[in-house]
Order: structure tokens, then C-alpha cells, then sequence
């Protein structure tokens, strides 16, 4: 009886995801991604700067985190399309002798993940501060909301090199390279809670004086219950976005704090170090070093930008 139940229940399983694809397909949201080009080609530009993250350890043609196998006399070759340029290295190498397109999909690897990191633990920590805020209201609200407040007062990095900061006075100098990319990420988060935070008690503020949220409340649902099973399912459409755009920041802060020398170590450089690297020799001619991860990283920010500012627009009804 149970491997007939099992069966029959299968078909529906499928059945339910293939409406759900097709509701998809024709619903406004693709409907907006399909009459957008440039949407598309953003779409296509950060699908492909993933790809090449994830699967670095296999399409990377030199391993550049193996030291062993670095070797200094390939040092400053140019890309090898220019003069004594190797096919080997076919966009140089640099002062250690790494390939630059190999780091740089490495690179790509540490630079999403840290801001990937970064987002998340903010956007966690942002919608959950943002939910009490709303929820609750009274003295909770105005301490969380006076703090984000003058949060708001710093530049995204200051906050971010002021938690660095905290938290190498805080560690040893073992303990700080150890934890170099978990403080990097917590310095991201620090800097980024507060637009989740801001968004969600504003959406909270809302729900919360609906009718299903008191019919909760009538029927003695405790209030934590509430805000995790009713408020929180309906306030998080904005946060998605909030978080695609703040992806692009995120990445734009680890590389910052990687250029100014307090990111990832240099042994696992992303694309800040690898520009950091490279400025050092602009000047002598050894330019590929620094333009070819720079404009990684512009290509790889002005997509997910595009992508989070057409999320924007599909998300909003006012808009359809």
C-alpha cells in the first residue's frame, strides 16, 4: 500500500512543478524579462561570471592557488596576443607568475562568496531586527530605528573598516588570519542591515493591522508565530530585491577593502587584491594586471545592478 501511495503521489509532485513552470513562463514577471534586452544580456553576463566561479577548479587553465607549482621566470609576461606574449597565459601573468585569467576566476570565486556571505547574514539580521521594529513597536522600535539612523550617517565603508578595525584590536595576529574572510563578511553585514531593516519594519507596519494578523492574535497564535508564519512570508518580495542590489555593493565593498590591503588574504586574492597587485606595476607597462580584473569587476556589478533594477520594476504592480 505505502509503494502504491508513493507511486500516485509521484505523478502529482510532477504535475505540481510543471504548472508551476508554466505559470511562470507565462506570467508578467518573464513576460517583463523577455521584452527586456538588456535585461537579457545582464542575465547572460552574470550567469556566465557565476559558471566560471564556481567551476574555476576545472575550466581555470593554471591552479594559481597551488604555490608549488609557480614559477617566477613566467612573471610580467604580457597577454598572448601581444608581443612576447605565451599561449599559455593568454591574458599574462603577474608579478608571481600567475596566470591572470586563472586568478581572476578564482578571484571571482572569493569576491561572490564574501558578498554572497555578506548579504545574507545582513539580510537575516536586517529583517529580523526590521520585524521586531515593526511588530512591536514602542522603545524596541525607536532604539533599533535611532541606530540604523545614525548608521545611515557613515559611508557604507567606514562602517565596514571600523568593524575591521574593532575586530583586529579585538583578535591576535594568528586569530586574524585565520578569521580574515569570516571578519571581512561580518564588516559587509555590518554595513548593509539597515536598508533590510529600514524595509521590512515599513512593510511590517502595514501587515501587522491586517485582518489575518488579528484573526491570529483572537484565536491566541503567540506573537513570535505570528511574525515568522504570517508577517514574514508577506514582507519578503522587497527584501529579495534589497538583496540583489545590495549584492552588487557588497561586492563593490569586499573589493574596496581588498584594494586598501584589510580584504582577503593574498594568498587567496579576489578581484580587489588582484587590482591592488596590479596598480603597483600600471605605471612600468604592466597594465593587463589591473585592467583585465577591473573590468571583471565592473562587468560583473553593472549586471547584477541591471538584474536587481529590473527585479525592482517586475516586483512593482504599479508598474505592470
Amino acid at each position: 500500500m505505502q509503494n502504491i501511495e508513493r507511486r500516485s503521489e509521484s505523478p502529482r509532485h510532477q504535475n505540481r512543478l510543471i504548472d508551476a513552470a508554466r505559470r511562470f513562463f507565462d506570467g508578467d514577471v518573464f513576460y517583463s524579462f523577455k521584452r527586456s534586452p538588456v535585461t537579457i544580456v545582464a542575465f547572460i553576463v552574470t550567469v556566465l561570471m557565476f559558471f566560471a566561479a564556481i567551476f574555476a577548479p576545472w575550466l581555470a587553465p593554471h591552479n594559481t592557488s597551488d604555490i608549488a607549482s609557480l614559477d617566477l621566470m613566467n612573471a610580467f609576461r604580457p597577454p598572448a596576443w601581444t608581443e612576447g606574449g605565451d599561449s599559455l597565459f593568454p591574458l599574462g601573468t603577474d608579478d608571481q607568475g600567475r596566470d591572470v585569467l586563472s586568478a581572476m576566476m578564482f578571484g571571482l570565486r572569493i569576491s561572490l562568496y564574501v558578498g554572497f556571505a555578506g548579504v545574507l547574514v545582513a539580510a537575516i539580521f536586517g529583517t529580523l531586527l526590521g520585524l521586531l521594529s515593526g511588530y512591536v513597536g514602542g522603545w524596541l522600535d525607536s532604539i533599533i530605528m535611532r541606530i540604523a539612523d545614525i548608521q545611515l550617517t557613515f559611508p557604507a565603508i567606514l562602517i565596514a573598516l571600523l568593524f575591521d578595525g574593532i575586530v583586529r584590536s579585538l583578535l591576535s595576529t594568528t586569530l586574524q588570519k585565520d578569521f580574515k574572510m569570516t571578519v571581512l563578511i561580518l564588516a559587509i553585514a555590518a554595513s548593509q542591515w539597515v536598508n533590510f531593516a529600514r524595509t521590512v519594519r515599513g512593510s511590517t507596519m502595514v501587515e501587522k493591522n491586517k485582518e489575518y494578523v488579528q484573526a491570529a492574535r483572537v484565536i491566541g497564535i503567540h506573537p513570535v508565530m505570528i511574525m515568522l508564519r504570517h508577517v514574514l512570508p508577506n514582507v519578503t518580495g522587497p527584501v529579495l530585491v534589497i538583496a540583489t542590489l545590495s549584492l552588487a555593493i557588497a561586492i563593490l565593498t569586499e573589493a574596496t577593502l581588498s584594494f586598501l590591503g584589510v580584504g582577503v588574504p593574498v594568498t587567496q586574492p579576489s578581484l580587489g587584491t588582484l587590482i591592488r597587485i596590479g596598480n603597483d606595476f600600471l605605471f612600468s607597462g604592466e597594465w593587463w594586471m589591473t585592467i583585465f580584473p577591473g573590468i571583471a569587476l565592473v562587468a560583473l556589478v553593472l549586471a547584477v545592478n541591471l538584474l536587481g533594477d529590473w527585479l525592482r520594476d517586475a516586483l512593482n504592480p504599479k508598474l505592470r
